[in-house]
């Protein structure tokens, strides 16, 4: 059994080919590689679920079983964090272990039966540092937060997908990095090669064990899947030697009898003969194997055989041994070792920039994109050494660009604005101006961000959840704008998708979250907050005005005449104020030509006829909207902003006003599109108090108050950890 076994170990480490293990084990080797292709698939698409920890972590793990160093780096990383005072913890799975319960252990004080070795050597080894043993590391996380714990390092977990880590550290054996290159069990590999691209740093451990020109060549395999600048070494390095029992150091100078069971058992070998030790003879065993008392007398019976002065096994192997070894001729030393990364500086400058937070908030549309930015600014108000990017999927980004957000999607212009419209028409127009070509450009863009960033906040409809989830992977935040109760609400697949690939979904009404369910709540609406800028000083020492909104497309240069027309008849009436407000997406030299073409022309920042003036604005609605009276509005989110505050909206009826209407109800009249309807309902309402009160009233409660994007930034922080992340950061930047 010995040699088979031993055949085996040398054909996946690819040291000697084997006809018969190959032809049995390959095919294993495929059916694993299908698997994990498709688990990939899973996770990279959203359809297995990611969960982002509610602390900072880091992730110290490897692709191939065998020794890597991991237990030694991991004790690194912690001290270093200690050393910034970070209160730092450890979370492990706990290999051999068999509680079901989270354990947190400390100083070592543990059964190694019930936690398992690793974690008791990592406890022993950093005092006061808290080690969370659980099978669900989430589980772990949260109970090493209440303990006050800040950074948690996560051993062994690269393959542990469905938790995110602010950072990934893979470490590769340079000795024997991916074995014969094949997946377990005809190989060494855990998964592909290719998943090194998941990596935020890459560690070539043993390095001075191979040489120079073999070192670069690994690094250039490497480097195929992540920057060279993100690929370092390192060692284990000497500290010494201490007596089993009463682990009183000594120094060692003579010959010695080795055994270990830990995954690269010859690195041990090595080391001891890089110590200038004379090794007589060696046992292993298989990793975490659990000493009996047979197995240590047979390991005295072979030292003494070989006239050994010591027997020696690595740290990890005390916790596997009887708690008694009894009196024994030869003694048990054991050498301290520390990793140590050979770029030390040039490491940790990578790993803090790794950790720093990276936001991305998503919209699809112009109103949507409005929202976006006052997010976008909260979360840089209340995190201001994150990274917050926009992903937009209609048009430009122009407003998050405006306000020096960086965009990450392709820009995606189409005839009709937006994705999926009102219209059969509206929507091949814009196929045949290239949206699927759009659509797969901004997947390709969230694949390249996908494992850098944060939980997507998604603001917009469904098709977002949807296009966000396939291109990231990761279940967003979701800021519910497009429907509400009022707007028949949102369809029985659309809520399933919402509560299904949803972390949290905030709506505009409380019937809203109602309809959704326990996936949903309302703390204030999302559109409201648009008018978190709202300023309380009159535009008009003079009185109140009117208000009038083109809308924010092409056509407003058609539709503006209705309300320059409108202007002329409620002119005549006495009415003297009124303002202009040109979104920032209209084309304003083809705007003004058309206003010229009616009769009026632009002075200065206003449009006059005769000796009717319109003030014009370039501001957001929030800015300019203190002191209107009533709007005449061809809009859209404006419309509903100035019902919100209980100015009463009068439109035009027509398929797209119909919809709104369905949400303003009887805060917004719609008239037949003519200006002389809108003239006559404006000066109705503006002459009737009791109907104009009312409208008031109904705006009011049908839009609802501010909030919504506040309870977004707070949960963020709190709930996700954003504001510790950040602070981690900061630490680690000093």
């Amino acid at each position: 059994m010995g040699t088979l076994l031993n055949n085996y170990m040398l054909y996946v480490k690819g040291e000697k080919n084997n006809f018969v293990i190959n032809s049995i084990f390959t095919p294993f080797s495929w059916l694993i590689g299908a698997v994990t292709s498709i688990i990939d698939f899973f996770y990279i698409h959203g359809f297995l679920k990611t969960e982002e920890p509610p602390l900072p972590l880091i992730s110290v793990g490897n692709l191939t079983y065998g020794g890597t160093n991991k237990t030694p780096f991991v004790r690194m990383l912690a001290e270093y964090a200690a050393s910034k005072n970070i209160k730092v913890g450890i979370v492990t799975r706990g290999y051999s272990g068999k509680s079901n319960e989270v354990l947190i252990i400390q100083n070592g004080q543990g059964e190694r039966a019930v936690t398992g070795d690793e974690p008791l050597l990592l406890s022993k080894k950093l005092p006061n540092i808290p080690v969370a043993v659980a099978r669900r590391r989430m589980d772990g996380i949260n109970a090493l937060k209440s303990q006050g714990v800040e950074l948690v390092i996560a051993d062994d977990a690269f393959q542990h997908r469905s938790m995110t880590r602010d950072a990934d550290i893979v470490l590769i054996d340079a000795v024997c990095p991916f074995g014969s290159g094949k997946l377990i069990p005809a190989g060494m590999l855990r998964e592909k090669i290719s998943a090194l691209r998941r990596a935020d740093i890459v560690v070539l451990t043993k390095s001075k064990r191979i040489p120079q020109e073999e070192l670069e060549k690994l690094k250039a395999i490497v480097s195929k899947y992540i920057a060279p600048e993100k690929i370092f070494t390192s060692e284990i390095n000497y500290d010494g030697w201490i007596l089993f029992n009463n682990l009183n150091e000594i120094k060692v100078n003579s010959k010695v009898f080795a055994f270990s069971a830990i995954g690269s058992p010859e690195s041990f070998i090595y080391t001891l003969k890089e110590l200038g030790l004379n090794v007589a003879g060696s046992a292993m065993f298989r990793d975490h194997h659990n000493y009996s008392q047979k197995d240590l007398d047979n390991l005295y019976s072979q030292a003494r055989k070989l006239h050994a002065d010591y027997i020696t096994c690595t740290e990890k192997d005390l916790y596997n041994m009887p708690k008694e070894l009894g009196v024994k001729d030869i003694p048990m030393i054991i050498p301290k070792v520390k990793a140590a990364v050979n770029e030390s500086k040039e490491f940790f400058d990578a790993l803090s920039r790794t950790l720093q937070p990276r936001i991305v908030i998503a919209s699809n549309g112009y109103g949507e994109d409005a929202i976006g930015v006052i997010l976008a600014k909260k979360f840089r108000e209340k995190l201001p050494h994150s990274k917050i990017f926009a992903f937009p999927l209609v048009g430009r980004g122009d407003a998050y660009v405006k306000e020096g957000f960086e965009i990450k999607s392709a820009p995606s212009v189409t005839p009709s604005g937006g994705v999926l419209k009102y219209s059969l028409k509206d929507l091949f127009g814009d196929m045949r101006a290239g949206l699927l070509k759009h659509v797969r450009a901004q997947l390709h863009d969230w694949k390249k961000i996908a494992a850098k960033i944060k939980t997507p906040v998604c603001v917009g409809d469904v098709y977002l959840i949807l296009h966000t989830l396939w291109g990231s992977g990761m279940r967003p935040m979701f800021a519910a704008t497009a429907k509400t109760v009022y707007l028949s609400g949102h369809w029985r697949l659309e809520r399933f998708l919402i509560n299904k690939f949803t972390l949290r979904t905030w709506t505009r009404d409380a019937k809203s979250a109602e309809q959704l369910g326990n996936n949903a709540i309302y703390s204030g609406s999302p559109i409201m907050d648009l008018l978190y800028e709202k300023t309380n000083k009159n535009l008009y020492e003079r009185g109140e005005f009117i208000l009038l909104l083109p809308g924010s497309r092409a056509r407003a240069n058609n539709d503006v005449k209705l309300l320059l027309d409108a202007v002329e008849i409620m002119s005549a009436s006495g009415e003297n104020l009124f303002r202009m407000i040109l979104a920032p997406t209209l084309n304003y030299e083809k705007f003004f030509e058309a206003c010229a073409s009616y009769g009026w022309k632009k002075n200065s920042d206003a449009l006059t006829k005769n000796n009717i003036s319109i003030d014009l604005s370039y501001d957001s609605i929030a800015k300019s909207v203190n002191g209107v009276k009533i709007l005449l509005g061809l809009g859209g989110t404006a419309n509903q902003l100035c019902a919100g505050l209980g100015i009463p909206v009068i439109s035009i009826d027509e398929k797209g006003k119909r919809v709104q209407k369905k949400l303003l109800g009887d805060a917004e009249i719609l008239v037949s599109p003519t200006s002389q309807a809108l003239a006559e309902c404006a000066l109705k309402v503006l002459g009737d108090k009791k109907l104009y009160d009312f409208m008031s009233s109904a705006g009011r409660e049908r839009m609802g108050s501010p909030g919504a994007l506040d309870d977004i930034v707070n949960f963020s922080c709190d709930r996700l950890g954003w504001g510790m992340k950040e602070k981690i950061y900061r630490l680690l930047r000093q």
